[in-house]
């Protein structure tokens, strides 16, 4: 599909299966997300690829970080109901990949500049699974700001998590695309006097 297409057809996919991309085509979607821009050349992102039965220890790390923050506030336990549904949240795609802003520190690039190049990134790779023929879904929620999963999954105190992508073969029909109007995000400056 040409880029243009591509870009005006993407679509959140949130029913995802098997097969997930592996390979040299994941390899092709995760150097998509490289080409973010990057002023200054400082790659300020790197990623995390959970798939298989790894998908269940991100689900017990969600739970140990969703009882952390209950404990802190002094909210109830967690019931059963909402372990097993807070753990099977990796499991609704095979393949999550996990963007991890990662700005260093630079006179002329600020760190809210390298964490929109962390957002690009993961469009990157959004942009890169649709053009191989795989459905995407980005999440962030709770567990992309606690504390006990950002140290789980081994991010550094200057790090954030930009965002939880969940890959895979599309399961169903896909929402209606929105259709907006350019000109209601859009206009020439200065305005008319």
């Amino acid at each position: 599909m040409d880029a243009l297409t591509l870009l005006h057809s993407r679509n959140s996919a949130p029913r995802l299966r098997d097969p997930a991309p592996e390979g040299d085509v994941l390899e092709s979607i995760l150097k998509a997300g490289l080409r973010a821009p990057d002023h200054a050349w400082l790659a300020p992102w790197r990623f995390l690829t959970i798939a298989s039965t790894d998908r269940e220890h991100l689900g017990k790390l969600f739970v140990k970080g969703q009882q952390a923050q209950r404990k802190v506030s002094g909210a109830a336990e967690l019931t059963d109901g909402e372990v097993k549904k807070i753990s099977a949240k990796p499991l609704r795609a095979p393949l999550i990949i996990v963007v991890i802003a990662s700005p260093t520190e630079h006179p002329k690039v600020p760190a809210i500049e390298q964490q929109l190049s962390a957002g690009c990134a993961a469009h990157g790779i959004m942009l890169a699974a649709h053009a191989s023929g795989y459905g995407g879904i980005w999440r962030t929620g709770d567990n992309a700001f606690n504390q006990v999963v950002m140290t789980g999954l081994g991010l550094q105190d200057h790090e954030s998590i930009a965002g939880f992508l969940y890959i895979g073969t599309i399961d169903g029909e896909l929402k209606p695309i929105r259709n907006l109007s350019v000109a209601d995000y859009s206009q020439a400056w200065p305005p008319t006097l």
